[in-house]
């Protein structure tokens, strides 16, 4: 059989017999070597950059409460280092810019970032320096978020958007892609208009962003409360039961899972322990708390850098631990490790 391929009429590839499979090995070693001759000698961590906005900044579990952020710091045993980066830069484009840059300018740029957090200039990152400064982050991480997708829905640039304009950004002008739930497009509606504070019919960028982050956003937690009433509590006694919480999804579940529910739901949820979930106890099951997700991060981020085990971080400590903290060029070695990898998986 013949068949083209960069233009040129080839033929059916020959079978890769024990030579062929020698030599390619060789040739994969040699360009590797080459290409690891020219790393930066200071290569001190390896793993995957994929650093990326969540495609629904209203991302939910299956539970119905939002995604916490850090939901992607462990996935599928990996630990990926990107969600320290962005914790610490507070941008996904200024995260992206850092894993171009050589070691030592990505050091410098840290150590300026480190007079910021030192609030009181005694040279040391206390916890709460720690976790102030990356609460700021997770705020101005969302305000990114946002504002890339208001540039994207506003389609006139008149610095405002009005519901058609976030329904054709979110799903096209087809109205067959749309959600096929009318109750989820009732909702997304009732999520605009709540944050549509001036009652204009549109939304300036301040709007947008309590629009696209409701569970950041204290004006909204009335309205995700009410609507997780309106669709769970099916006697509408005003309160979520046990049997209300889990609803439908008992269906297609085992025995395991609804143990495991049942725990979540007394221990984790029901603070009060009257077997109900009241308006707090919805808004605390649906709405990851911040507060909690920077605690993990400053241990996380302690654990390996606090040499001395003081409890706080010299600016020594942290810059001799950058990669932990901020990429460089160095920290994009792995990706090319597992391109390797791969390539020797496939021959």
């Amino acid at each position: 059989m013949m068949y083209v391929r960069g233009g040129t009429l080839r033929g059916k590839s020959p079978p890769l017999t024990p030579e062929r499979y020698a030599m390619a090995c060789l040739t994969l070693v040699i360009a590797f070597l080459a290409f690891a001759v020219s790393l930066p000698t200071d290569v001190t961590s390896a793993h995957i950059h994929k650093h990326q906005h969540k495609a629904d900044n209203n991302e939910r579990l299956e539970d119905g409460a939002f995604s916490p952020r850090d939901s992607d710091h462990y996935a599928e045993g990996e630990h990926h280092q990107e969600f320290d980066h962005e914790a610490i830069l507070g941008s996904v484009k200024e995260a992206e810019e850092f894993d171009k840059l050589p070691i030592e300018e990505s050091k410098k740029r840290l150590g300026i970032l480190l007079t910021k957090m030192d609030l009181n200039n005694d040279k040391y990152i206390e916890r709460n320096e720690l976790k102030a400064w990356i609460l700021r982050s997770f705020s101005m991480l969302s305000a990114e978020e946002s504002k890339d997708r208001f540039d994207d829905a506003d389609t006139d640039q008149d610095g405002r958007v009005n519901w058609d304009e976030v329904l054709i950004d979110a799903y096209g002008n087809d109205p067959e892609d749309f959600p096929p739930e009318e109750s989820m497009m009732e909702d997304e509606k009732e999520t605009f208009e709540a944050a549509d504070v001036n009652k204009d019919g549109y939304l300036d960028t301040e709007e947008f962003k309590a629009y696209t982050h409701p569970e950041e956003t204290p004006r909204m937690f009335p309205l995700l409360v009410n609507q997780s009433l309106k669709d769970k509590d099916k006697d509408k006694d005003g309160y979520i039961s046990f049997q209300e919480f889990i609803g439908d999804r008992a269906a297609s579940k085992d025995k395991k899972w609804l143990l495991s529910e049942k725990d979540k739901f007394d221990f984790d949820h029901d603070k009060n322990a009257d077997g109900r979930l009241d308006s707090e106890e919805i808004l605390s099951w649906l709405v990851p708390s911040n507060e909690d997700i920077a605690d993990d991060e400053v241990d996380h981020l302690f654990a390996g850098s606090d040499d001395d085990h003081d409890n706080r971080l010299s600016f020594d400590e942290i810059l001799d631990h950058h990669d932990i903290f901020v990429g460089s060029e160095a920290t994009d070695y792995g990706d090319h490790l597992n391109d390797i990898e791969r390539f020797m998986d496939e021959l």
